[in-house]
């Protein structure tokens, strides 16, 4: 599926083969002892991510419409191609072609010239997409099948562009299962990276029937909360309660096999420090600590955030007097209460 219904900092997704546009998934092999399991209260970690999800995200045309023929366009169009690119091809394209018939009809050296001169990549994908659309009038009556199989009968449309399709026009979808869903799965839940558990994990956590909402949805997480170099805080990523990695600080992933060099460290919690006391002026330390880490525990003394541990006074404490002796923030000690702000 498109990194325009999710997807990565690159801003494209993972693309089905060139030749005949599937692509078979690489096999894995679980080993003894990767045992995972969702949190308990799933319905609660569903729930959060869609919130999230319909509360803000990227605002991309196809997003606006459930035409399965716009669809298709757009993520045939978004196999390795910068979605720069994508959003303004896309409508040229619209433009010229506005629907199935208008393309079948169309001279096939018209489309491979518009897919050429608007940089799309493999000319071979603007062949198959005129093909694919010469089948939907001449087999289908001009009405696209309604499912990840029937589509997968059309020319150059893969299993991940069918189930794309399928989701977003009829919300008939499957579970998306690609290189940012992995890292979020890898990350949140500690599943390990074999592609059944993947697979698995996936679609145990989709609500049924939800697929377009859903797969839009944790895509979006994977593209702006948990990218390779994640921003868990920044993004408001909905899942920080449940999530294995914010909690142990260990970001790698099976596309990041070494530890972000951002992500957790203490020159990111001080940026957050000086951000926060910044927007709300002096607070005590049990106000100022779950606007850092959603996992910060009031009133915990001895919270240092090492190893297993929790992050309390004494983990934001060493950061606020970092900053202290560096004339950042000043803090204040009255009795008990600790309060910080910013230097003036």
């Amino acid at each position: 599926m498109t990194a325009g219904n999710g997807g990565d900092a690159a801003g494209e997704r993972d693309a089905e083969a060139p030749g005949d546009g599937e692509r078979d998934a690489d096999s894995g092999t679980a080993t003894e002892g990767d045992a995972w399991a969702l949190p308990d209260d799933v319905d609660a970690v569903r729930a959060a991510l869609v919130e999230w999800y319909e509360a803000d995200h990227r605002d991309y045309p196809w997003r606006r419409t459930d035409d399965a023929y716009e669809i298709l366009v757009s993520e045939v169009m978004s196999q390795q191609t910068q979605l720069d690119r994508v959003v303004d091809a896309w409508a040229d394209f619209l433009d010229e072609w506005p629907d199935v018939d208008a393309l079948a009809a169309a001279d096939r050296g018209d489309v491979v010239g518009f897919w050429t001169s608007h940089s799309l990549g493999y000319n071979n994908r603007a062949k198959y997409l005129h093909e694919a659309a010469q089948q939907v009038v001449s087999e289908h009556d001009g009405e696209f099948p309604a499912t990840p199989d029937g589509l997968q009968e059309l020319m150059g449309v893969g299993p991940y562009t069918a189930n794309a399709v399928a989701s977003f026009a009829f919300n008939q979808g499957d579970a998306v299962v690609d290189t940012n869903v992995k890292r979020v799965l890898y990350r949140a839940f500690d599943v390990p990276d074999d592609d059944d558990a993947f697979e698995a994990a996936a679609s145990e956590l989709m609500p049924a029937g939800e697929s377009r909402v859903w797969n839009n949805a944790i895509m979006e997480l994977g593209g702006v909360a948990c990218e390779k170099t994640p921003s868990c805080d920044e993004a408001g990523c909905p899942w920080r309660t449940w999530c294995h990695a914010y909690e142990t600080g260990d970001f790698t992933a099976p596309d990041v096999p070494t530890q972000p060099s951002f992500e957790g460290s203490r020159r990111q919690f001080r940026g957050r420090v000086v951000n926060v006391l910044g927007e709300h002026g002096e607070l005590a330390l049990d106000e100022l600590g779950p606007r850092i880490r959603v996992d910060y525990v009031p009133g915990e003394a001895d919270g240092d955030g090492g190893a297993g541990g929790t992050y309390g006074r004494d983990w934001l404490h060493g950061l606020l007097a970092d900053l202290d002796d560096d004339g950042l923030v000043d803090l204040r000690t009255d009795g008990d209460q600790v309060t910080a702000h910013l230097a003036r």
